[in-house]
């Protein structure tokens, strides 16, 4: 590279370093920029045309090229500083507004799922009711012998149950009571806590639990809200001014239930709870298949078995236990006509409620 080529390069730093300084506003500053410093700028061209020269020149000339963009760069930033810091058309173009409104970051929204089960808690902390929780992975005694469902019982089909494997056979071992299950139902607390403490109790246990069944109105994990009062003197009749109470707070004052057998091992009797319609009032519509009730829970008179497996004496005391899907129900109380929906993750979704 020729000394004619360095005199290029300073001529072309010092003329670009005067016309930056005297650069008026932010407009003008970028035309600049773009040409001393663009793709399309003289100085490109130079670096670009690097390769061609032998190597024993190409470094010295690298160097002084670098060396006036550099200048140049820096020239640029200084002079936007001062733009700025005066008070010029480039403060004006980058000035804040403080009386302006911002705009409000987006707020989290509870899952209608977490609302309804919250109101679920409520209504029964109104009764005098303990709220209870308890593990989500447990022992087939807890799940299953406890609650007067043997092994080998036609009941346990309709649990659908996930089984954990044994870490050391990799098969789940079906015959020991110690065998771990992701929880079928909520009903393992009724034992827990019958364990723990003495009569009088009244509590309920809201939580997750696990099936394998997915369709419109079935998903994997879906969430129960089960019910538990021992007592002495306790009667059906109990049971259903609990449960009318409950379906009117839920529901609307205008709600009624009706009961009707049915069976469940760990009751006796056994009775579904049916509510009046929530959009025909009872005259039938399609949402009750014109019979005018909606489904809601089991319910029932804890069975003998399950007290005493409880360590409760069954000749003094007495009680009931019921169990309903807090997904149903959010389905009912919002109009909501396919279960997925409330897990797949869309934030629209969950925003309506």
């Amino acid at each position: 590279m020729t000394s004619d080529h360095r005199l290029d390069l300073e001529q072309h730093q010092k003329e670009a370093l005067e016309q930056i300084a005297a650069a008026p506003d932010a407009r003008a500053l970028e035309e600049l920029r773009i040409r001393f410093t663009g793709r399309k700028a003289p100085l490109s061209d130079e670096l670009s045309r690097l390769g061609t020269l032998p190597p024993e020149k190409r470094r010295e000339a690298g160097q002084r090229a670098n060396t006036v963009k550099r200048a140049i760069n820096e020239a640029l930033d200084k002079r936007v500083q001062e733009l700025r810091v005066g008070g010029g058309a480039l403060a004006g173009a980058e000035a804040i507004d403080l009386t302006f409104p911002g705009t409000p970051p987006r707020r989290g929204h509870l899952h209608p799922v977490s609302l309804v089960m919250r109101d679920m808690e409520d209504i029964f902390r109104g009764l005098g009711y303990d709220v209870a929780r308890g593990p989500e992975v447990d022992t087939d005694y807890y799940s299953f012998e406890a609650l007067n469902i043997p092994k080998g019982h036609p009941a346990r089909d309709g649990f659908d149950t996930f089984f954990i494997a044994d870490q050391e056979t990799g098969e789940p071992d079906f015959t020991a009571e110690t065998n771990l299950v992701l929880r079928p139902h909520t009903s393992p607390m009724q034992i827990r806590v019958m364990e723990q403490q003495p009569p009088p109790i009244k509590a309920v246990f809201p939580g997750k639990v696990f099936r394998r069944d997915s369709d419109a109105t079935h998903v994997p994990m879906f969430h129960q809200l089960e019910g538990l009062a021992v007592d002495e003197g306790i009667t059906v009749a109990d049971l259903r001014g609990t449960l009318e109470y409950f379906a009117r707070a839920m529901f609307g004052e205008e709600r009624k239930i009706r009961l009707r057998p049915d069976h469940f091992p760990f009751t006796e009797p056994s009775l579904e709870v049916h509510v009046s319609c929530l959009v025909c009032d009872g005259k039938g519509c399609g949402l009750c298949r014109q019979s005018g009730w909606i489904e809601i829970l089991g319910a029932g008179m804890v069975h003998p078995n399950v007290l005493r497996f409880g360590g409760i004496d069954p000749d003094r005391y007495r009680g009931f236990a019921f169990g309903m899907g807090i997904d149903r129900i959010a389905m009912l109380k919002y109009g909501i006509d396919d279960m997925r929906a409330m897990f797949e993750n869309d934030v629209r979704f969950v925003r309506q409620f």
